[in-house]
C-alpha cells in the first residue's frame, strides 16, 4: 500500500490532508505536536525511518503572524529548521517532500495575482521564517514540492484553536450585533481566500500526477482576488446575517507586523497540468457552511 507521512495532522489543512489521502488509497501515519516535535532532528528522523513513506506532507507551521514580531526565533524553529528536519529526513529515507508555504514570501507590490517565478520579498519574521523554510527544503533536496497558500480556511477550523477567518467573522457577528458595535475589516489587503478541503484535493492531484518528482513550487490559491472586507461581507450574506460591517484600512488598524497589501496568487501554473480550478468563493463559503452545520448538529446529538 502506498504510505503517507503527515505532520500537523490535526491542523485545518492536515485533517483535509488526511481525509484526502486515505480516500484516495494511501495509508497515512499521522503525526501531530503532541507526538513529535518537528523541531527535534533526531525525532524527526526516527519518526519518517519509522513509517518509510514514499511522500512526507508538512502541514506544520507557526502561523501567528503578530506574535512573531516578538518570538521571531519561535517562529524561525517550526518554518524554517523544523523544514530542515524534515528535508534532511527525506533525503536519508529517499521519501519525497511536499512543504506548504505562504503568500506573504511576497511584499505585495505588484499589483497583480503572484506568479510563482516571481520574485520573493519577506516583509516580517512570520514571512522571512517561511521563506526560509523553502530555502531549505530546496537546499537539502532536488525535487521538493513547495506549495504556496493563501487565507487557508476548513471546516477542521471548529475544533483548531485559532480557528479561522469564517470563524472569526461569525463570532464576531453574534457578540456585535447584540453590542450593535460594528465590526470593521481591512479593505485595502487583497488575499486569495484557499478552501482546504479543495487545497487537500489539488495537492493529492499534484502528488498522483508524478509532478511531485519534478520538484518545484506551485501556488494554490483560493483562484479570485478578493479584500478581506468584501470576503467578511461573503460571509454574512452567505451566512444569512446583518451585523454591522465597517471598512477600515491599514492606517486605522496596525498590527505589529506588516503584510503585503496585495498578495493573491495564481493558478495558473497548477491548471496548465490539467488540474481542475479551484472552486469559487461563494461556492467554497456554502460548502463549509454546509459542513459546519453538519458538525455542530452531530456534536449537539452526541451530548
Amino acid at each position: 500500500m502506498k504510505r503517507v507521512a503527515l505532520f500537523g495532522s490535526r491542523g485545518q489543512l492536515g485533517v483535509e490532508l488526511k481525509s484526502e489521502f486515505s480516500a484516495r488509497g494511501y495509508e497515512v501515519a499521522c503525526f501531530e505536536r503532541s507526538t513529535v516535535d518537528i523541531t527535534d532532528a533526531a525525532a524527526v528522523e526516527r519518526s519518517i525511518a519509522g513509517c518509510d513513506p514514499a511522500v512526507v506532507l508538512n502541514a506544520a507551521a507557526y502561523n501567528q503572524v503578530d506574535v512573531a514580531e516578538k518570538e521571531p526565533l519561535a517562529a524561525f524553529q517550526v518554518n524554517a529548521l523544523a523544514v530542515r528536519n524534515l528535508a534532511v529526513a527525506c533525503r536519508n529515507s529517499d521519501a519525497q517532500l511536499v512543504h506548504f508555504s505562504t503568500d506573504y514570501v511576497f511584499d505585495g507590490q505588484a499589483g497583480r495575482a503572484y506568479r510563482e517565478e516571481d520574485p520573493t520579498h519577506p516583509l516580517g519574521a512570520y514571512a522571512v521564517s517561511k521563506l526560509a523554510g523553502e530555502l531549505y527544503a530546496q537546499a537539502y533536496l532536488d525535487t521538493p514540492l513547495i506549495i504556496r497558500t493563501s487565507g487557508v480556511f476548513g471546516p477542521g477550523g471548529l475544533q483548531t484553536a485559532r480557528g479561522n477567518f469564517v470563524e472569526l467573522m461569525l463570532r464576531l457577528a453574534a457578540q456585535n450585533t447584540a453590542q450593535n458595535t460594528p465590526i470593521r475589516v481591512v479593505e485595502d489587503h487583497v488575499a486569495s481566500p484557499t478552501y482546504a478541503p479543495a487545497l487537500a484535493a489539488r495537492t493529492a492531484d499534484l502528488v498522483e500526477r508524478g509532478t511531485h518528482r519534478m520538484g518545484g513550487i506551485f501556488h494554490i490559491g483560493g483562484g479570485a482576488p478578493i479584500s478581506w472586507f468584501d470576503w467578511a461581507a461573503k460571509i454574512f450574506a452567505a451566512a444569512g446575517l446583518n451585523p454591522p460591517l465597517k471598512p477600515t484600512n491599514e492606517r486605522e488598524f496596525r498590527t505589529a507586523a506588516r503584510r503585503p497589501k496585495y498578495s493573491a496568487l495564481s493558478n495558473a501554473r497548477m491548471e496548465a497540468l490539467g488540474i481542475a480550478p479551484m472552486p469559487s468563493l461563494d461556492d467554497a463559503i456554502q460548502e463549509y457552511l454546509n459542513a459546519r452545520a453538519a458538525r455542530l448538529s452531530a456534536a449537539d446529538q452526541r451530548r
